[in-house]
């Protein structure tokens, strides 16, 4: 596993997509840290940036990464191999690589320039979606066997997530604004790993008349021990039970 894993990373590694993404990130982070005097700015620009960039790339490159390795998955099962150990072997080749690019991207300029808690969190962050994202693409994938209705799955899960899913938390609550919907919020916040990216980072800088409804509303819990807690229990969910599906469905698939 751990061979098949360093051919995976090494040919991943040099993939010009995989290149321009960390170059395109690099510069932007450099660049508005440039340009903005005021730290946090910087930090806040950079912050929605990262909350849509990374996420679409995750999901898009993982996506065509895996149909484009379709004969080379097909030639592994001819091995001695499980299904399981191959497609894990794949995801911690992409996943690394997309770490890698984010790291040096944007870990480079914020520990240059912000090297505190907040710049902290947004690497936390960043690299967790990156996880999130890689694994909700790898599962996107191995559901569907056609190309194209793979790649449009994935982005319109991207759009869901990226720009649906807040307007639709809105008109929820503001349909039920009658009702204590404290709770319920809660549970909406943790059905979307950009939200909960982002209400973490906002919340490091203090900004939360900028948070939106959704991380106003719950400023206490989520700055407390146990809302760090709940948002890092959650966003490990996002990791795992995507992956876990991807490979109980990679093993039953006839390929």
């Amino acid at each position: 596993m751990t061979r098949l894993i360093r051919y995976v990373l090494y040919d991943i590694l040099r993939n010009k997509v995989v290149i321009t993404y960390a170059l395109f990130l690099f510069v932007v982070s450099f660049s508005l840290f440039q340009l903005e005097e005021n730290e946090s700015k910087a930090i806040l620009s950079l912050l929605n940036i990262v909350l849509i960039v990374v996420p679409l790339i995750g999901m898009i490159f993982t996506t065509i990464h895996y149909y484009n390795s379709y004969e080379f998955i097909e030639l592994m099962l001819s091995q001695p191999l499980s299904r399981k150990r191959i497609l894990l072997s794949e995801f911690t080749g992409v996943a690394v690589s997309l770490l890698c690019a984010f790291a040096f991207g944007v870990g480079v300029p914020v520990l240059i320039f912000s090297f505190n808690d907040t710049g902290f969190a947004l690497l936390i962050a960043g690299g967790a979606l990156t996880l999130i994202f890689t694994s909700i693409a790898f599962l996107a994938s191995v559901k569907s066997r056609d190309k194209a209705r793979g790649i449009g799955f994935t982005l319109l899960l991207w759009f869901y997530f990226a720009l649906i899913y807040d307007g639709l938390v809105l008109l929820v609550l503001f349909s039920f604004s009658d009702y204590p919907m404290e709770k319920f919020t809660l549970l909406l916040s943790a059905l979307n790993p950009i939200d909960l990216a982002r209400i973490s980072i906002m919340l490091k800088m203090d900004v939360s008349a900028l948070m939106g409804y959704t991380g106003a509303l719950y400023k206490n819990f989520f700055g407390t021990g146990a809302g760090m807690l709940f948002t890092g229990s959650i966003m490990l969910l996002w990791i795992i039970l995507p992956l876990w599906w991807a490979v109980t469905a990679f093993n039953k698939k006839d390929m």
